[in-house]
């Protein structure tokens, strides 16, 4: 079953998890507890059976029959959209501060230099030898002598094999990496029918499948390119920007930047400042410059304060200190590919 095919107990969809939470605590409330006794709303009969009909909407009352329920409508209407607003404004809340929250690093540390890696695509290389992401220094330094001449050492530089020469070996090291229950080899093979890549046909339905398995597994960028699919400017299974947000949300919370910069800006033309801000500061954060850019455009337009940029300015650099080191700066010198930042 697809992350979007998940049911919650009283059967809505994923994206409804915390009312879907906040309903089941209300219908416990509506319990008595101490002696296991339900009471209908209308005629005050208590029933110690699971027989007895529960309001549809906001759960939180119980009748005896459908005729008393039918009979209290009028009656319960008031509370009843209350409690949904009550329900939905606490859900609403919960959401937010999983939403908020600083995310861990879209990727952990490079396994030779231990330094954290970026979250720039250019800056590391994923091994699908041994499912290792090295970063762009450590994978440039073994390619390329102290005057930047290429070397012949085409080998991993953690595990030492050979690099793949042909498509065949690259799919079926990646076959072996899935088999493994690799997340960012599954990704790759999404990636692969989604553009159409090494022999792989185009196929958009069969690309979600592949970005649901891998997002499932921990891999954020899978979620946001789950959410690419979806958005106005979508490669191909149409526009629905409910799901794309859900989406962007999903890896946002997993760390990756451009999902997160893109909540942000929908924010931002929505006029909601104050949730632009949050969004971009996370972004920049995680190290992504073009939301420091909007943070600055936030303060020339009175968006936000002088303080606010100077943190955003602060955050960019805190994380420039933990992923900058010589050997980056070398490869990126000696090819454009490997920039990191």
């Amino acid at each position: 079953m697809s992350t979007s095919d998940k049911i919650c107990s009283d059967g809505a969809s994923k994206l409804n998890d915390d009312v879907c939470e906040m309903n089941d605590m209300l219908q416990q409330m509506s319990t008595d507890d101490n002696k296991g006794v339900s009471i209908c709303a209308n005629c005050g009969k208590e029933d110690s059976s699971d027989n007895m009909n529960t309001c549809n909407k906001c759960t939180m009352v119980k009748y005896c029959n459908a005729a008393c329920k039918k009979k209290h409508r009028s009656k319960h209407k008031k509370d009843c959209e209350e409690h949904i607003r009550l329900a939905a404004e606490r859900a609403a809340k919960l959401h937010d501060e999983k939403l908020f929250k600083q995310p861990p690093p879209q990727y952990s540390d490079c396994p030779i230099c231990f330094l954290r890696l970026p979250y720039l695509g250019t800056g590391s290389i994923y091994m699908i030898c041994c499912g290792k992401t090295i970063c762009s220094g450590c994978f440039n330094a073994p390619l390329y002598d102290n005057q930047g001449n290429e070397v012949d050492n085409e080998k991993c530089p953690f595990c030492r094999t050979p690099w793949p020469t042909t498509d065949e070996v690259i799919i079926n090291r990646l076959k072996k990496r899935i088999e493994a229950g690799d997340a960012r080899a599954i990704y790759n093979i999404g990636v692969f029918y989604r553009d159409g890549k090494n022999g792989y046909p185009v196929d958009h339905t069969k690309a979600l499948e592949f970005f649901h398995r891998a997002g499932e597994l921990g891999h954020a960028i899978s979620y946001a390119c789950i959410g690419y699919e979806y958005d106005e400017f979508n490669r191909g299974v149409g526009v629905d920007k409910k799901k794309a947000t859900h989406y962007y949300e999903l890896a946002a919370m997993g760390g990756e930047v451009v999902a997160r910069y893109n909540l942000g800006t929908d924010e931002g033309r929505a006029g909601n400042w104050d949730r632009a801000l949050k969004h971009h500061m996370i972004a920049v954060r995680g190290g992504y410059s073009d939301s420091l850019n909007k943070i600055k455009k936030l303060y020339a337009d009175g968006h936000a304060t002088k303080e606010d940029f100077t943190k955003a300015l602060q955050l960019y650099q805190a994380y420039l200190g933990e992923i900058k080191s010589a050997q980056r700066d070398e490869a990126a010198a000696a090819n454009n590919r490997y920039r990191y930042y």
